[in-house]
């Protein structure tokens, strides 16, 4: 380990780390949400509320920190959530990112409005999910899907809830818009005939958005589909009726809808609804491993991070991410030994303070 990276004891040093390196507008635009940002810091407010119980002389030994996500084994309940613009973070983007996940043994879901081809971030040997912005023009997306399919990605997560553009309050101070010269949404290139790839589309919202589009991209593609934004028990029940693989409970990281509840507030609604007929996930406020323990004492199988590997690809590329996710399986196996806990799985609600979630 790097001299640099032993000084990165926490996130939150990455984050202070990456905001010193990055333009301010390019940090803002990774750490700002919708408008006042209410849900942005209620993500992160409501996992502090929730309080651990240790427990001892438990027995414990070696701590077993992976697991399975759609059949796909991990090194820790940890998942590179999808982003967009990785090489405004650091010139590799999102080949660093998806190195870093491939050796930390986890998965990275690459974005639709990702710097870098699909094709190339596959080959880095990372398990890669696609996430998929459904566009008005669905034979684009159709394209979409076909290229996902054959660059090797093993699930489709598709992205709920933006039929619109939230209105982020930073960037419009910061005149943040446009990517700069040499930078495009490399997913969003038009096919050619040749099998090749022309310009690169502008991403557009779909408000039209429904549940027939879902039906019809189940028909579509025999990859696992992955419901990002669901935060209604009916919408998750809904979604299993309609083929989900599993769900993805997420206000969009606090940057869409502002006055959203929280992420977590939101799991154990979810949780109860659908039992063990399906996967539930978390995405939104991890910002430790103590954290990814909470999550999981609510029901969620897994947890996703977004801010948080962005401050470490901006901080130090490849290496920042991969310390992003060490840092937290650090904390998940302490958090663990201090709560009685030898395996991932065996973490419930029985280690979390009553009344505090």
């Amino acid at each position: 380990m790097t001299t640099a990276e032993l000084a990165v004891l926490s996130l939150r040093d990455l984050a202070d780390a990456a905001r010193e390196r990055l333009d301010p507008a390019v940090y803002d635009y990774f750490a700002g949400g919708a408008e006042d940002e209410i849900t942005l810091r209620a993500n992160e407010d409501a996992f502090a509320r929730i309080g651990l119980v240790p427990r001892v002389l438990r027995g414990i030994g070696e701590r077993r920190l992976g697991l399975e996500l759609l059949g796909c084994p991990i090194s820790l309940p940890v998942v590179i959530a999808p982003t967009a613009f990785h090489r405004l973070a650091h010139p590799e983007g999102e080949i660093a990112t998806a190195l870093a996940a491939a050796a930390s043994g986890t998965i990275f879901i690459a974005g639709t409005a990702a710097t870098t081809a699909i094709e190339d971030i596959t080959a880095t040997g990372a398990p890669v999910w696609f996430q998929l912005h459904v566009q008005p023009d669905r034979g684009f997306t159709e394209a979409l899907v076909r290229r996902a399919e054959k660059a090797g990605c093993r699930a489709l997560v598709v992205t709920l809830d933006s039929p619109v553009p939230g209105r982020r309050e930073r960037d419009l101070r910061n005149g943040f818009g446009d990517l700069p010269a040499g930078l495009v949404c490399e997913n969003m290139r038009e096919p050619q005939p040749d099998g090749t790839w022309g310009l690169a589309r502008d991403i557009e919202f779909a408000a039209d958005l429904s549940w027939a589009d879902l039906a019809r991209l189940r028909e579509l593609t025999g990859l696992p589909l992955v419901l990002k934004g669901i935060t209604h028990p009916d919408d998750a029940q809904r979604a299993i009726e309609l083929g989900a693989a599993a769900l993805i409970v997420s206000n969009h990281g606090g940057r869409q809808l502002d006055g959203a509840q929280s992420s977590i507030a939101a799991l154990p609604a979810i949780v109860d609804a659908v039992g063990k007929s399906i996967e539930v996930h978390l995405d939104g406020g991890i910002r430790s491993g103590q954290d990814v323990v909470r999550a999981l004492a609510l029901g969620a199988r897994g947890t996703y991070i977004g801010r948080a590997f962005l401050y470490g690809l901006g901080a130090m590329g490849e290496a920042g991410v991969h310390r992003c996710l060490q840092i937290i399986g650090n904390e998940l196996d302490l958090t663990m030994a201090f709560c009685g806990l030898r395996d991932v799985q065996d973490i419930d609600s029985s280690i979390l303070l009553p009344g505090s979630y």
